[in-house]
């Protein structure tokens, strides 16, 4: 491991400092390629336009005419975080502009993901006269054909890669389809499904819909959009972080849905100091936990709910089915563990698990923790139904899967069933007796197309700190700000000494270290390996509070090999 300096442009960390930001703040975000102050403002008037978002305003009149005609509408939702919050989105939206809707999630063991014709004749049973589909619904070319056959109509809402063909749907709203020229790609599906009913809002509004009514304040499910943005692990672009700034505005108020107040409030979290941390690590894993053990409706109804007591409700029994996640994960990756290890240094670019004991729901969360092991793209299969396998990857900083899996099914047509995701995440559907036949492609396409780079596993960094500018006031203040993927929270790097070191909570040791003469006092998590006297670490500031007082902590999250 090789711990680096990220570069920045010293005009604009001057610029930043003139403008009245603190020093270390300005150097980060010059990092990050942010060239001005105004670039950090968060205030809801710089969001995109709706108008810029492809066939949006198309939707909303499509919407609008549903909502005049008091047609059935059904929301199609995904079982992870970000469809269930684009789900309550919609609900909670459409809902206040007078439509008739409710909302149908798939069972991710029995039907799969997206709107399948399966699911869409389950869909037909409650006779609706619009499917919207969120956070899903691009790749479905086959389920919006059952539901046209069906005479439903079918609008898209979508932030995944289209594949070669796009659905003969309504309407389609992804600004990753081509000819839409929104500037954030990087939206999640909840971004865009809030987005569609910022336009149905102006469409209802134009049509004089709230001259005897209240206008709906959108504002309000912010929150609910700033979750499924952390939780989808979506990049930061300026877009998104002003969604995300406002959602935890919201939070930290006491203004958020009873749901997310619950769901923080289960896990031992104060809202009021909510963050991006929060919502990625732990909101968003109780709320995917529904989905990946059990039924999202559950995770739905605890955001779609007003209801407070039903809501603790919820977030209690969704606590308790992210800890049988949380053990059932653990058996997986112990049992992971000797397969990883007797490749870990081996050749190959790519690497393919299965065991025919895993569980379907945890195979990403395994998939995502044997990548960081091995640093190599990892895809993680468990068996489903009718012969097949479904697997989960996840990827390396400059590697795509999606477009690696896209080059192995040109290679071998026929041998995916299907696939789709994202650069960094992706997920597909094998026959069980090609898994071999897919280990060797998958391999061979990753090691064709991966760059020499890319496996050289680098910790970046914001660089060193003085001894004075490891302070109460500067974690505080970095705690304050949106961090996330494309915008990574500031971590830097220092030589310390290791005075001593005592082991805590049986696996993380807490330790005492100089660096130019202060002492600093330290975690080092989840990491028993001894330390020598002396050393290079990569390290976050964080606020750590005991009996009501707060103090700076250094977190050590990487060691650099001597």
């Amino acid at each position: 491991m090789r711990i680096v300096e990220r570069p920045y442009d010293e005009a604009d960390r001057r610029a930043l400092i003139n403008a009245g930001l603190h020093p270390v703040l300005a150097r980060v975000y010059a990092a990050r390629r942010i060239h001005s102050a105004a670039e950090l403002e968060d205030d809801v008037q710089r969001l995109l336009p709706p108008a810029s978002l492809a066939r949006c305003e198309e939707a909303a009149v499509l919407l609008a005419d549903a909502i005049a005609a008091k047609k059935k509408l059904l929301i199609v939702a995904d079982y992870d975080a970000d469809g269930a919050t684009a789900c309550a989105v919609g609900v909670r939206a459409l809902r206040a502009m007078g439509a008739f809707v409710d909302y149908l999630v798939p069972n991710r063991f029995e039907l799969g993901y997206g709107l399948t014709p399966e699911l869409v004749d389950i869909a037909a049973e409650r006779k609706p006269d619009l499917l919207i589909t969120v956070d899903n619904g691009i790749a479905s070319v086959e389920g919006v054909e059952r539901a046209n056959a069906l005479g439903i109509a079918t609008l898209i809402t979508d932030h995944h890669l289209p594949g070669a063909a796009l659905p003969r749907a309504a309407c389609i709203v992804n600004p990753n389809q081509p000819g839409c020229g929104f500037a954030s790609k990087s939206i999640a599906g909840v971004g865009v499904m809030f987005y569609v009913m910022l336009a149905l809002r102006a469409e209802l509004r134009k049509r004089g819909a709230f001259k005897s009514s209240t206008e709906p304040n959108l504002a309000a499910l912010t929150d609910l959009v700033a979750l499924g943005t952390v939780a989808d692990v979506v990049p930061l672009d300026a877009n998104n972080r002003i969604l995300v700034a406002e959602g935890v505005k919201r939070i930290r108020a006491g203004r958020s849905q009873p749901g997310i107040d619950a769901l923080l409030r289960a896990a031992g979290r104060a809202p009021a100091q909510a963050g991006g941390f929060d919502l990625g690590f732990v909101v968003g894993p109780r709320l995917n936990a529904a989905g990946r053990l059990a039924d999202m409706s559950l995770g739905i109804e605890c955001l779609a709910t007003d209801d407070a007591a039903r809501a603790a409700n919820c977030a209690q029994e969704l606590d308790r089915l992210n800890r049988e996640r949380r053990r059932i994960e653990a058996e997986m990756l112990e049992q992971a563990r000797a397969a990883a290890d007797a490749i870990a240094d081996a050749p190959g670019a790519a690497v393919a698990f299965y065991d025919s004991q895993w569980h379907p729901g945890v195979v990403g969360i395994l998939a995502s923790r044997l990548r960081e092991r091995l640093h190599r793209p990892v895809i993680c299969f468990a068996r489903a139904n009718n012969g097949e396998l479904r697997g989960s990857g996840r990827s390396i900083p400059g590697f795509h899967l999606r477009d690696c899996l896209d080059l192995v099914a040109k290679r071998a047509p026929g041998l995916i069933v299907r696939f789709g995701g994202h650069a960094q995440a992706a997920g597909l559907t094998l026959r069980e007796a090609d898994l071999s036949g897919f280990r060797d492609n998958f391999a061979k396409a990753a090691e064709d197309t991966m760059p020499r780079e890319a496996l050289t596993r680098t910790v970046e960094t914001d660089g060193a700190l003085e001894p004075q500018q490891v302070s109460l006031g500067l974690a505080q203040l970095l705690e304050a700000r949106v961090w996330g993927p494309g915008f990574p929270p500031p971590l830097f790097c220092d030589t310390f000494a290791l005075e001593s070191q005592r082991v805590v909570g049986d696996k993380h040791p807490k330790l005492q270290l100089v660096k130019d003469g202060r002492r600093l006092q330290a975690m080092r998590f989840n990491a028993l390996d001894p330390l020598p006297a002396r050393f290079r670490a990569a390290y976050r500031l964080s606020v750590n509070e005991y009996n009501g007082l707060q103090t700076v902590q250094v977190n050590v999250e990487h060691v650099e090999a001597p």
